[in-house]
């Protein structure tokens, strides 16, 4: 059906997704099949084929549950290592940075704070982080292990030391290089002063 509504353009399988490719941007489909138990079968192209089982109304209810849980800093948390993700070109999966950070707040001890305490947020997430290299997420609702390795590490860290940086400017009075260290994590758009 997509080959024929886009015939001059080169769609390819990549393990769940069909790449549709266009000129400024690209579209991933994901073919899916509902199971009588409200989960979904999707193909996978990898090692040879084979169906894998997804959930996604528990993936959506994780992160639901999670900003019900800590007065909506879940999602602002997720925003914010995603912003980190894409400026400092981390190599990580955001379904995986979205993992981590319902596990990191369902632990840590200001989860359901204001904002006064999101420097402290993100600074011990990314320590969490750093400390998760090489390990293991599961997956809402079939609980599939996914391996997180650890090419993203070193970035992780750096990130972790600018982040400590900055709240400890932040305690010194020194909002200015606060935000000099800020801006090294999620880039110019954060002030500095």
């Amino acid at each position: 059906m997509l080959s024929g509504t886009y015939s001059t353009t080169k769609m390819r399988g990549d393990g769940q997704v069909v790449m549709v490719p266009f000129t400024s941007y690209a579209v991933e489909v994901v073919p899916a099949f509902l199971l009588d138990n409200g989960k979904y079968w999707v193909c996978n192209t990898h090692d040879g084929g084979k169906y894998v089982t997804f959930d996604p109304n528990a993936e959506a209810k994780n992160v639901t549950d999670s900003d019900t849980v800590t007065n909506g800093n879940t999602r602002h948390l997720i925003r914010m290592m995603k912003c980190w993700q894409g400026y400092c070109a981390v190599p990580m999966k955001s379904f995986h940075l979205e993992l981590l950070t319902t596990e990191f707040l369902a632990r840590w001890e200001h989860a359901g704070k204001t904002t006064v305490y999101y420097d402290w947020m993100v600074r011990d997430f990314f320590k969490f982080l750093v400390g998760r290299a090489n390990g293991w997420v599961f997956v809402p609702g079939t609980m599939e292990g996914l391996s997180l390795g650890d090419a993203w590490k070193s970035k992780a860290e750096s990130a972790q030391g600018r982040a400590e940086k900055a709240c400890s400017n932040e305690s010194d009075q020194m909002p200015y290089s606060a935000g000099e260290e800020w801006q090294k994590i999620f880039g110019t758009y954060i002030p500095t002063g």
